[in-house]
């Protein structure tokens, strides 16, 4: 039976991706077959796509990082043909087959079930980015990481992640304070629960290891410079999640924020969450996820379209998150 997917080929002069027809015998091994309805745009789909970073580890390869649709078939012993299905992380889209593609076969210890009263297209607004936002809000709330302790900072605030986490934050009572370089987005920033925005050339500047302290905590998904003075402006004993490189995977700053002040500096991995805390991280997002608000900051997008939508992502020109309606 054949198929829609989008393929990354690369060859001498480069690399390319667009919507092609597969076999099944194309897919790779996997004891779960899917008949996949939603994915979404990330920021590393978007580099993967492109080809801006190495992030797809083999060629051919279908690209996507999530996924969520029906059971076809299964070995598994925990599923069974018709159960509903959502898929992150792991490695797909990266070294196994990924989600911008109608069919996927992977391995059953990776996937947990749809939550009770939501759609596969929710859980693809959520996607990676909203997934790893609430990693992030967990892990200051586990460093302590209070409402009353002071303002939470957001980087990259106008992304999937940082939409994300300021609607999660905002609903947990914290006072949150949005950079992004695209200030025109105040107003939709604000409607999502921040108190405030900030433009991201505030913290682009020289790294000063200490500065004047402003954050009781921050996510972060920008990384580079902007993680650095971000760091340089936590309170004493206040938390860092960070979680991405956009602008890039250097960190030029030293030990005294974190000998001097207290700051804890939480690196946090998506790709391989065990599952135990992964089921948790989803209990949390249908408890403290606000579903209207997250559909205000999603568009839906077909399957065609994707190659486009990575260029913009990666661009900067995409805000909140996109839906791939594969079907």
């Amino acid at each position: 039976m054949s198929f829609r997917a989008i393929l990354i080929s690369k060859t001498e002069s480069g690399q390319s991706a667009a919507l092609t027809t597969l076999e099944e015998s194309d897919l790779m091994e996997g004891d779960v077959t899917i008949d996949v309805s939603h994915s979404s745009v990330n920021y590393k789909d978007g580099l993967a796509v492109t080809g801006k970073a190495p992030i797809a580890r083999r060629f051919p390869l279908i690209p996507g990082i999530d996924l969520a649709g029906v059971v076809r078939s299964s070995s598994h012993p925990r599923w069974k043909a018709g159960d509903h299905v959502v898929l992150n992380g792991y490695g797909m889209g990266e070294g196994h087959h990924g989600g911008f593609s109608e069919v996927a076969r992977v391995s059953g210890d990776w996937l947990v079930p749809v939550p009770k009263g939501w759609t596969a297209a929710d859980c693809m607004a959520v996607g990676v980015a909203g997934y790893t936002a609430m990693l992030c809000v967990m892990a200051l709330e586990e460093q302590g990481v209070k409402p009353s302790d002071g303002d939470i900072l957001v980087t990259g605030a106008a992304g999937g992640v940082g939409t994300t986490a300021i609607v999660i934050l905002a609903k947990l009572g914290y006072r949150v304070i949005a950079s992004t370089g695209r200030v025109s987005e105040e107003p939709f920033l604000k409607s999502l629960g921040a108190a405030g925005v900030v433009d991201r050339n505030e913290f682009n500047g020289p790294v000063k290891a200490l500065a004047k302290t402003r954050w009781a905590g921050a996510v972060d998904s920008v990384g580079s410079v902007t993680l650095a003075n971000v760091i340089s402006q936590i309170n004493p004993e206040g938390a860092v999640a960070a979680c991405g490189l956009a602008q890039g995977m250097d960190l030029p700053t030293n030990v005294a924020p974190f000998i001097l002040r207290g700051v804890r500096l939480i690196g946090i991995n998506s790709v391989s969450t065990p599952m135990p805390r992964r089921l948790k991280v989803w209990d949390r997002l249908v408890r403290d996820l606000d579903l209207s608000k997250l559909h205000d900051l999603t568009t839906h997008v077909k399957l065609e379209q994707v190659p486009q939508v990575a260029a913009d992502i990666v661009a900067g020109k995409v805000r909140g998150r996109v839906v791939v309606d594969v079907r």
